[in-house]
Parts: structure tokens; C-alpha cells; sequence
């Protein structure tokens, strides 16, 4: 069934690290040999030995509207022929950056970058820029890409590694990351008040997405706030998951609270590299030219996923009913999977947001990254092989949020359900 993917892993472990590109790929987690795609369309995905998938990561969110996204193929194949780079500015980046502010709030400036990790990495230099302050603080599974700083208890991929600690990130760079259980109000206030006048930011997923999805308690995010001004702190909200696949304004907007600066990933590229960090002009205009907080990049503003990411963006701004057909499918699955659960009288919990879910067989609630460990995760592991295996691929790890897509029908819903159904009928 998978014999070309196992070929193909074989051969790619002679030239890539661990035969993989990004860690996560290689589903030691779940276990097995990964499989290599070779397309996909709307809300299918398609193997190397022509097996296909009802596909439940939408490449880890960009692929909002489904995979090969016709109005977006087709902006790429004509910017394409103009050039592929040019590194110089173009009128795009100005009309991208537009589109961007008219859709969130509190963003007065904003930088295009490559990746997430890009994103996130500028943003914490220029919050230390900015307030003249070297320590921050960041929460135990939220994951902010790779750069040192974040790699101290960043859940996800190094939960699924079991990597506690990060060789090559120095005890310099990790003394000066704080961190604290997600949702835990108290723990914040303990580490502004001990190290007062010393912490530059406080960078957060709202909603997150590296240790499944889970969801801010009732005043969390609105005391950090508090906090944040009253200590003279930059908040960060890392929206790399969330910005415009909860809503046209990302997670300010759906859970009304400002930050002070933004990042930005995944649908912002309609599935191409591509990041941006933004927010309040008396922070941004430390960037440099303006300021002395360098940041720079050959690619970043690229045309090709400009045009990609200005087409997708267009599309959800003109058509704010998607994000209500999104959450509609969500919580179609999600009831549909608990009435399943339920019957079989399975302990569960099921986290949903939006178009985000996630499903943790534990009796307890999953509120941070302690409780999402404490699930069982073999569990978890038999789960995704059994669908795997019946033509539906979830994300190889218990630690990761499912992302929908608009493309996704009725009937797949249904046929996950019936094979939830099935698995735990055995």
C-alpha cells in the first residue's frame, strides 16, 4: 500500500538529515515511515503510490480554501513569467501590506519576511529594541519557530522527540527565556513582578496549536494585557496558525484583545514560504531604515508569494462567509466525533476553535502543555495509523492541532466519524 513511499524514505535518509525536511515528517511519534506526497486538490491529498487522503493539516493551515486553490494557481502562473525575484520592491508588497492592515486591527506598519520563524524571531529583537530589555517570557508547548530563544519547552516537535534541552542554543540565550504554564495568570504576574523592569515581551499563540488546540481560559489573555501595561511590555501575539484562518482579523479581532505586535505565517503565502510581523507604528519605526533594529532578507516581499498570498487574502476579505462555513464543518465533526466517543464510553476530550480541533483521549480537561502530555498518546498513535490506513491523514502527532478546509464536504466529515466509529468498535 505504501511500498514507493517506504522506497523513497530510504533513499532519502542517504542525502537529508533523517529523511526528512522539518522533524514532524518523519512520524516518530506515530511511528512508521512517512509518506511522500505527490499532489493534491481541494481536500484531497495524493501519495506516491496513488493512495489518497482526506487531509486534515491543509499543509499546517495555509491551505484554507483547499489544496491547488484555482484563482491562486492561476495569479502564480501569471506573476511567474514576469520573474521569479527580483529583490527590489515592487508595487505588490505595497498593495499586500494594505490589504493586510485593512483586514486587522492594530497594525500600522508591517514587514514581510519568509517564514514564521522569521516572523517571530525580528519581532522578539525588535520588543528588545524597542524597551531596552533583554529577558521575555514564553509559555511551556507554544512553539515560535526554531530561533534559540524558543526553544526552551516549545512542545510539538520536541515533545515528540522527547528534547528537553536544545544542543547549539547557548545557557546565555536560555536564561534570558521565562517561561509558564499556558493559561496560568498567576505564574505571569510572579515572573513580572520578580523580574521587574527587566522583560522586553511576552509572546503568546492565542489559540494554540502545538499541543493540539488549546483555548485561552476567560481572562487569561486580557490579564497578560493588564500586565503588559502596566510593566511596560511588548505583547506578542504569534498568529503564524491563527491570523486569518480564524477570521479576517486573526485572533485579535475573534477574541477582542489588542496586541502590540503581530506575526504572521501559513495563509498570508496561500501555501507559500512567506511570514510578516506588524503592529503599532511607535514599535515598527525601530525597524530598520527607520530605526537601528536591523532586520533583512533577499526574498522577503517575493513576488511570486505575494501575488499567492494577496489572492487568498482577497478572497477571505470579499467573502467573510467562509469563516462561518469553516466553523459550521468544525463543529459538525466535532459533535460528530463526541455522539461516537460517548457511545463507546471512550474518556475524551475534544478542543475546537474555529476551524482548529483537536482530539486527546484523557479524562481530564487539556488546558496546557502538561495536561495535552498526560492524555494517552498511543492511543492517539493507533488512531492515525487505523485512519491512515482507511484513507484519512491527520497530523502524526497527538501534539499538533487539525486544520479544516473549505474544501472539505459533508460526506468527508461523515466518513471520518464512521471510521472513529469503526476504530473504536475493534
Amino acid at each position: 500500500m505504501y511500498q514507493h513511499s517506504k522506497q523513497l524514505f530510504e533513499r532519502a535518509q542517504q542525502s537529508i538529515p533523517g529523511g526528512v525536511n522539518s522533524p514532524v515528517r518523519a512520524f516518530k511519534s506515530v511511528g512508521g515511515t512517512p509518506l511522500f506526497m505527490k499532489s493534491a486538490k481541494g481536500a484531497y491529498m495524493f501519495d506516491a503510490d496513488g493512495n489518497q487522503y482526506i487531509d486534515y493539516i491543509a499543509s499546517w493551515g495555509p491551505m484554507i480554501l483547499g489544496h491547488a486553490y484555482e484563482p491562486v494557481v492561476k495569479a502564480i502562473q501569471e506573476k511567474v513569467t514576469y520573474s521569479t525575484s527580483f529583490g527590489a520592491p515592487t508595487e505588490l508588497e505595497i498593495e499586500m501590506a494594505e490589504l493586510i492592515k485593512s483586514m486587522v486591527p492594530n497594525v500600522d506598519l508591517i514587514r514581510m519576511v519568509s517564514s514564521g520563524t522569521e516572523a517571530c524571531m525580528s519581532a522578539l529583537r525588535l520588543a528588545r529594541g524597542y524597551t531596552g530589555r533583554n529577558k521575555f517570557i514564553k509559555f511551556e508547548g507554544c512553539y515560535h519557530g526554531h530561533a534559540d530563544a524558543f526553544l526552551v519547552k516549545a512542545g510539538s516537535g520536541l515533545a515528540t522527540f522527547n528534547i528537553q534541552t536544545v544542543p547549539g542554543v547557548t545557557a546565555g540565550v536560555s536564561n534570558d527565556t521565562l517561561t509558564c504554564a499556558y493559561n496560568n495568570l498567576q505564574a505571569v504576574q510572579q515572573l513580572a513582578t520578580e523580574y521587574k523592569g527587566e522583560i522586553a515581551a511576552i509572546i503568546i499563540e492565542p489559540v494554540v496549536g502545538n499541543m493540539g488546540c488549546i483555548i485561552p481560559a476567560p481572562g487569561f489573555l486580557e490579564g497578560i494585557r493588564k500586565i503588559c501595561d502596566e510593566e511596560g511590555i511588548v505583547f506578542i501575539f504569534d498568529e503564524v496558525m491563527t491570523g486569518f484562518r480564524l477570521e479576517a482579523g486573526g485572533a485579535q479581532t475573534k477574541l477582542n484583545i489588542n496586541a502590540d505586535l503581530v506575526t504572521y505565517g501559513k495563509v498570508i503565502g496561500g501555501g507559500l514560504p512567506v511570514g510578516a510581523f506588524g503592529g503599532k507604528k511607535e514599535i515598527m519605526q525601530h525597524i530598520a531604515p527607520l530605526g537601528n533594529v536591523y532586520q533583512a532578507g533577499t526574498l522577503s516581499g517575493n513576488p511570486i508569494a505575494m501575488i499567492a498570498g494577496f489572492t487568498l487574502l482577497t478572497e477571505l476579505k470579499n467573502n467573510p462567509s467562509i469563516y462561518k462555513e469553516l466553523d459550521a464543518k468544525t463543529t459538525y465533526l466535532g459533535d460528530g466525533m463526541e455522539a461516537v466517543l460517548l457511545r463507546h464510553k471512550n474518556a475524551f476530550r475534544i478542543n475546537r476553535f474555529g476551524s482548529m480541533i483537536s482530539l486527546h483521549f484523557a479524562d481530564h480537561d487539556i488546558t496546557d502543555f502538561d495536561s495535552a502530555s498526560k492524555a494517552d498518546i498511543p492511543k492517539f498513535n493507533q488512531l492515525f495509523h487505523f485512519m491512515l490506513d482507511n484513507g484519512v491523514y491527520l497530523p502524526p502527532s497527538a501534539y499538533e492541532s487539525w486544520f479544516l478546509n473549505n474544501a472539505l464536504t459533508y460526506a468527508d466529515l461523515d466518513k471520518t466519524i464512521a471510521l472513529l466509529d469503526k476504530f473504536l468498535s475493534q
